[in-house]
């Protein structure tokens, strides 16, 4: 499920009484929504769990990347209206300015349209150093275009959902240079996750896919911890799977080994180590890749020890 699902089903979810672990929702709505609150009372519980880092955290990581790495005082944005890319300018903007930084300009824009360059025109007017980019993929080819057409130069940082093959395919050559900064896919078991991945077939590797396989693996060991499949039971299983303590496991296999043999397990993912904190999220690395014509390459990273340091409820 998504985060444009989630939020308006949120009520409904809750009454459904059913545990959901998705890999896909960035949305602030969860940080402080989900889990089983870290108690064993299931009156308190709030049936979402996510294996993929939310907003807050790889926004942090953006605005943190263009101050403390790059010394980058002054930006301007570029927004669609859109909920999800709102959403992250906004949380953008707030950490940003928090570490000091100024937001010259926020120029807002509706999806869709065949040029931008009259935008582009309007945020360009002011004095900054480098500029942000949060629209979907075909409106932010469209963008970019129009960027190099028009000489603006200044280093683009770009959202997490736009870290896509497709971008590469469409302009990464005029987007050579960028930075793109998303939750990083390499977790504590990312090395021994993906030879099994390529073996499987040629697919694209992105945030969202190795999160899924969090997710499967985790639902997995839940049912068979609880030894049953009512929903009562997986709830409250999985923390026990995935919290720490007990032996550490990377594959399903390995933890129903473990399990058949009275032990108690901790999963340790591909894309992050899945302690699930009590609102049901996780903490994970944010990658800075850079745009070159052959795809995204790192600059650097900045660890989720950092950022769970300066985020205080998530």
């Amino acid at each position: 499920m998504f985060s444009s699902e989630i939020v308006p089903l949120w009520d409904f979810l809750q009454e459904q009484q059913v545990p959901v672990v998705t890999p896909w929702p960035g949305t602030t709505f969860l940080d402080t929504r989900g889990g089983d609150k870290g108690t064993d009372d299931l009156g308190d519980d709030e049936w979402l769990w996510r294996t993929v880092i939310g907003d807050t955290v790889h926004t942090s990581g953006a605005a943190e990347a263009m101050i403390d790495e790059a010394g980058i005082e002054q930006m301007g944005i570029l927004s669609a209206t859109s909920a999800g890319e709102e959403g992250w300018t906004r949380q953008f903007v707030n950490w940003y300015e928090s570490l000091g930084g100024e937001i010259v300009e926020v120029v807002s824009a509706q999806g869709g349209q065949s040029s931008y360059q009259s935008q582009l025109d309007r945020l360009f007017e002011n004095d900054f150093e480098a500029w942000a980019l949060s629209f979907a993929l075909e409106d932010a080819t469209t963008i970019i275009r129009n960027w190099d057409e028009g000489g603006y130069g200044r280093q683009l940082l770009m959202e997490d959902g736009l870290r896509d093959p497709g971008l590469i395919d469409a302009v990464g050559d005029v987007a050579e240079g960028a930075w793109i900064a998303a939750g990083s896919t390499e977790g504590p078991n990312f090395e021994s996750f993906l030879p099994k991945f390529r073996d499987a077939g040629d697919a694209s590797l992105h945030p969202w896919g190795v999160a899924a396989y969090d997710a499967t693996n985790v639902i997995a060991l839940a049912i068979h911890h609880a030894g049953e499949t009512s929903h009562d039971a997986i709830q409250q299983s999985l923390g026990d799977v995935a919290r720490g303590g007990g032996t550490t496991v990377t594959t399903f296999a390995e933890g129903k080994e473990a399990l058949d043999n009275g032990e108690e397990i901790n999963y340790e993912g591909a894309v992050t180590n899945v302690d699930f904190t009590p609102h049901g999220n996780v903490w994970g690395d944010v990658a800075v890749d850079r745009v070159t014509p052959d795809g995204f390459e790192n600059e650097f990273t900045i660890g989720a020890d950092k950022l769970q340091a300066e985020i205080d409820d998530y």
